[in-house]
């Protein structure tokens, strides 16, 4: 079984040009809850909300959104990937993990990442500096989930015996991932225990990626399984492939332009570069009717050994078209992910 999840970008309303009415904005706003709480009616197994800031998202804290979702329904999976820890200080990203997990009974996934280079540049962060955070803050949390009460001496942070309440409801912690685009990534996140999730690359990439996960995750005592990888791609779906096709055009240019921005694209390369760069291959591009997008994504979450599949659906297109796609998906693509093997 290949376990379908929404990978949700809340792409902003408007552009830097363009500020939205509040009316307008808040009409879009609760269209969107209606349509994840939609969401869970179609079978999908969760949701997964990127952080992102400065543009081009309305997702600037999706841990509002979480307790949103929660509110509105009972069985969705609810998480982000990732957290951008550098932005925060570890004591608050703690309590809100254990509130989080009370308000939505237990259906927290805990996802966290280093952070995209050219947000983290607005605020003087180098990628250097946001690593060293993010991993410090890692430190903390990993603490806190085993002890009450928690002390910790870093380069960044320093604190004396706090008691970081509520303790998650999910015990030991909450499902555990990470966003890697590299094989020496996904190899620390291994050590970490933590599950992982990566795009972007060809399948053949990405495999590699995952291999090095699952060997580095071997030698660690961590059982990695298909369980503990997700495969996130841009889907567009549609009752012709024609039609599929069309849209799936307006998504590249959409993210071609978005990426252009990322140091870490490798612009003509086939693959991943060692540093921790990524391309943006014609994989991470899935299209067609339902059966086709289904068997795609099939093919290539069992050539990398991926148990989750995270849709972005139709990325950035007009509310419309996005919940014509999360039908579509939910109703003739989600069925077959579910009755697949291995």
């Amino acid at each position: 079984m290949i376990k379908p999840w929404i990978f949700e970008f809340l792409p902003e309303l408007g552009d830097e040009t363009l500020d939205p009415e509040p009316r307008d904005a808040a009409e879009y706003f609760a269209h969107y809850l209606e349509l994840w709480e939609r969401d869970e009616a179609l079978g999908f197994e969760g949701i997964f909300f990127s952080e992102h800031h400065f543009g081009g998202s309305f997702s600037a804290s999706p841990n509002l959104l979480i307790a949103a979702v929660a509110a509105r329904t009972r069985r969705l999976r609810l998480g982000v990937m990732g957290l951008v820890l550098p932005y925060y200080h570890p004591a608050r990203v703690v309590e809100e993990i254990g509130l989080l997990d009370y308000l939505t009974g237990g259906r927290l996934e805990l996802g966290t990442a280093i952070g995209v280079p050219q947000e983290l540049a607005r605020l003087n962060l180098t990628m250097a500096e946001a690593r060293e955070r993010h991993d410090e803050i890692l430190d903390v949390i990993d603490a806190a989930l085993a002890q009450r009460v928690v002390s910790h001496q870093g380069k960044h942070f320093s604190f004396e015996n706090l008691r970081l309440l509520p303790r998650s409801f999910q015990r030991p912690s909450p499902p555990r991932w990470t966003t890697v685009v590299s094989a020496e990534s996904a190899r620390r996140a291994a050590r970490r225990h933590l599950k992982i999730a990566t795009g972007f690359n060809s399948t053949e990439a990405i495999k590699a990626i995952f291999d090095a996960y699952r060997a580095e995750a071997d030698a660690a005592g961590f059982a990695a399984g298909p369980d503990a990888v997700a495969l996130r791609r841009r889907v567009t779906v549609a009752a012709t492939a024609g039609e599929a096709r069309e849209y799936a055009a307006a998504v590249a240019k959409r993210l071609e332009r978005y990426v252009s921005q990322d140091p870490r694209l490798r612009q003509n390369v086939p693959d991943a570069s060692p540093s921790g760069g990524f391309s943006l291959s014609d994989d991470e591009f899935i299209s067609g009717t339902p059966v086709q997008v289904a068997e795609e994504i099939i093919d290539q979450c069992r050539a990398v050994g991926a148990g989750h599949f995270l849709a972005v659906l139709h990325w950035g297109a007009p509310l419309a078209e996005v919940t014509q796609a999360h039908e579509q998906f939910g109703r003739k693509v989600i069925p077959l992910l579910r009755q697949a093997s291995f």
